[in-house]
């Protein structure tokens, strides 16, 4: 989740682990502090905390995307509440492609029957793509990318750092909001003459990310490995975006 804004649930605490049937409740619960946010990534960035966290308790990622998008975005419909309406826009942000769809389709019909969009519903899912680059070690066993992004003029960048000491999987992934990071990354690596820097086009940033996913996930410490779970929807929603650029 955005550690710039702690008002903001402890999603894993809530719902981890209990039966999937009885989360439903307390995930439209906890959907209500998205109408408090004004920021599109914000508010992506707790859905994909909550699917990190729901995922503990199914049966792998695929299964829990099966289980939201035939079960949660039914229940989140016939809710048609305000919350309902923002968790089902998030869904359409993150989720897999056919939550995605599943619930953008809701989401138009409560948005049809007057319900209230949050305030971020009209960008959300859809930044435009800015810089990209990675440096790494002169030795080449990590590597870290990093793509910008931006809705409006609130830019933020999604960054993973790559092990290829063990095999090229994701090992840590953190998103940064605000501009300038380039110029500081770059200025930082120049201090340092074991470390290449290098910016790269999207295309080329996609094809790492793509390399890097498909390998899997390789964290290590506690904090890599919250920051994996709670980051891995975004990440795959941002590859998603930047194969459809090319």
């Amino acid at each position: 989740m955005n550690a710039e804004n702690p008002r903001e649930p402890d999603v894993a605490s809530l719902f981890a682990p209990v039966a999937m049937a009885e989360t439903f409740a307390g995930v439209l619960g906890e959907a209500q502090v998205l109408g408090q946010l004004d920021d599109p990534v914000d508010a992506e960035l707790w859905g994909s905390d909550l699917i990190g966290a729901l995922a503990s308790s199914a049966a792998g990622l695929s299964s829990l995307m099966d289980t939201l998008t035939k079960s949660l975005v039914p229940a989140a419909e016939a809710a048609s509440t305000p919350e309902a309406l923002a968790l089902l826009r998030v869904f359409a942000a993150v989720g897999s492609p056919a939550l995605r769809a599943a619930a953008g389709q809701a989401a138009e019909r409560l948005h049809a029957r007057d319900v209230a969009d949050p305030p971020w519903a009209g960008a959300i899912g859809a930044p435009g793509v800015g810089d990209c680059w990675h440096y790494a070690d002169v030795g080449g066993r990590q590597e870290s990318l990093t793509m910008t992004f931006a809705y409006g003029d609130r830019q933020h960048a999604v960054s993973v750092l790559i092990d290829h000491g063990r095999g090229g999987g994701i090992r840590d992934t953190w998103v940064t909001k605000g501009a300038g990071l380039r110029a500081d990354t770059e200025r930082e690596a120049a201090r340092d003459p074991l470390v290449v820097f290098e910016v790269i086009d999207a295309p080329a940033a996609r094809l790492r990310l793509e390399r890097a996913i498909s390998v899997g996930e390789c964290p290590e410490q506690p904090d890599q490995v919250d920051d994996v779970v709670a980051h891995r929807a975004l990440l795959r929603a941002r590859l998603d975006l930047l194969a459809a650029r090319d």
